[in-house]
């Protein structure tokens, strides 16, 4: 197992995503930046914490007594508006430590990713946890909402080691174990270990009403194939070596891989779970614009 500190935060990043709203895909299912309203009106509700008012938020809401003490606006949120649950699934496995031709590797671009996302989220109020693994499970820090977790997520990120085999089935247990109240799981992971059982596991929260996301994470060498003299390859979760003439074998491996990434997607849509496609040289800021535009769609 290798184990490195890894540059995650991008200060440029943050800034630009940090203002922006992951809208929901219903009531109370989803993220509305501070303010997930209840289905259940005139049920009584429980005040959570303030946030900072923002242009929008409804004047009502302001509480005057906070203002008098600070002389800055805060609006109440109750415990049907915020605190929406999040939880964050990092693969740590050896395949994710590959990056070539100064791209970042699979894991120090998931982790950029995951790190944004829970930027996004935690500026809005929600909270938001994190579960690292490989082919055991690693890492687990509880949801959230304090804006300084923030800090303790990246930390963890930059210093966990990066090793051995997958297990993306024993992470989804763990969490469709503990996610009690409906929420948000994103997994980012190369998901070279996909199955059946995966797909029941992500089926089965969404059945819950959390919203599921499988960001796919790939270096372009995976998905071009871009190798010509007799190279030696290595399986980054094995060890095992092999060598062999890409020439002869990249027409199938492209159409294989096609096949993969297209089956994985046309099977996770089919029980309501978002897949996401990235590759390790997009820019990040454009895959998390896009992914909310497609949202709101």
């Amino acid at each position: 197992m290798s184990e490195k500190r890894r540059q995650i935060i991008d200060p440029a990043l943050l800034a630009r995503v940090g203002g922006l709203k992951y809208r929901a895909r219903g009531l109370a299912e989803g993220i509305l930046t501070g303010q997930h309203k209840s289905p259940h009106h005139g049920a009584s509700v429980e005040f959570a914490q303030h946030r900072q008012y923002e242009p929008g938020d409804e004047v009502r809401h302001i509480d005057w007594k906070a203002f008098a003490k600070t002389d800055r606006y805060h609006v109440k949120q109750y415990e049907d508006e915020t605190n929406l649950r999040s939880w964050m699934l990092l693969d740590t496995s050896g395949s994710m430590d590959y990056g070539a031709g100064g791209r970042p590797t699979k894991l120090e671009y998931a982790g950029r990713l995951a790190a944004a996302f829970a930027w996004l989220l935690l500026r809005g109020g929600d909270a938001v946890g994190l579960l690292t693994f490989n082919e055991k499970l690693g890492r687990y820090v509880p949801p959230r909402a304090r804006p300084d977790h923030f800090w303790q997520l990246a930390r963890l990120i930059e210093g966990e080691a990066v090793g051995g085999k997958t297990d993306i089935v024993a992470a989804l247990r763990h969490i469709a174990e503990i996610a009690g109240r409906r929420g948000v799981v994103m997994l980012f992971s190369d998901c070279f270990q996909f199955d059946d059982r995966l797909i029941g596991l992500a089926r089965q929260l969404r059945g819950r009403r959390h919203e599921v996301v499988v960001f796919h994470v790939l270096d372009p060498d995976e998905l071009e194939f871009p190798f010509e003299d007799l190279t030696e390859f290595e399986d980054m979760e094995t060890g095992q070596l092999e060598l062999a003439d890409p020439r002869g074998m990249r027409e199938q491996y492209l159409l294989e891989m096609k096949a993969f990434c297209d089956g994985m997607r046309k099977r996770l849509l089919e029980g309501d779970v978002r897949y996401v496609r990235v590759r390790t040289d997009e820019d990040p800021e454009r895959v998390v614009l896009s992914f909310l535009e497609e949202r709101r769609a």
